[in-house]
């Protein structure tokens, strides 16, 4: 056995085939069109691109109903999920807004966003509000590169610091094909080299006395 292998493994690896099985995943409600004439569709291909500018993207089939609208209006919004909304994520997923109108049929409500026409669906704890930039053809679908102008969150998730809170929210997660609930909190960013850091500010402040 090679010396960089742990003698701890005890099933050797196996190469699949290529795919996108990339897990976890969040599972978003993608908000489109105008308050009078709204779409949603689910999403996992989605996330953050930039940081300064803010830039996400979504990864869309052209033959979507979606992909139309957003082509044409040039704006959508990533709306956040929870376990509490899995199954009208699921449902949206797998309906097509041509044959009928799924935020209704799903008993979800729409809000105006700050800044572009497409609404935000009600129930998510934060949409994301975004402009597209780009569009950017792949293969089985197109990425929508866009800027993310305007964060729109639920005020209940939001402390008297201004934090936004999300674990409150019971948010949920995709991963081939299964939907689940995010559990418990195993650390924070940077919590494994937070001991070592003030360690070491204690040393520098001891040699300057």
């Amino acid at each position: 056995m090679p010396e960089n292998i742990s003698p701890d493994l005890r099933y050797e690896r196996k190469m699949l085939n290529a795919g996108t099985i990339l897990a976890p995943l969040p599972a978003v409600m993608v908000s489109c069109g105008t308050k009078e004439k709204a779409n949603v569709f689910t999403a996992a291909w989605t996330g953050i691109l930039c940081t300064r500018p803010a830039v996400t993207y979504i990864s869309v089939r052209p033959s979507r109903y979606s992909y139309g609208i957003i082509k044409e209006t040039g704006e959508f919004a990533i709306n956040l999920t929870t376990s509490k909304m899995v199954r009208e994520t699921d449902f949206c997923g797998m309906k097509s807004g041509r044959d009928m109108d799924k935020i209704k049929k799903c008993g979800l409500h729409t809000a105006p966003s700050f800044r572009i026409n497409a609404p935000i669906i009600s129930e998510s704890p934060l949409s994301l509000e975004c402009k597209v930039k780009d569009i950017i053809p792949l293969g089985s679908h197109d990425m929508f590169i866009a800027d993310i102008i305007a964060v729109n969150a639920d005020g209940r998730y939001i402390d008297s610091k201004g934090k936004i809170n999300l674990q409150q929210a019971g948010l949920m997660a995709y991963s081939h094909g299964e939907y689940f609930s995010l559990g418990r909190k195993l650390g924070s960013f940077g919590y494994s080299a937070a001991k070592r850091s003030a360690r070491k500010r204690r040393n520098v402040t001891g040699r300057r006395q």
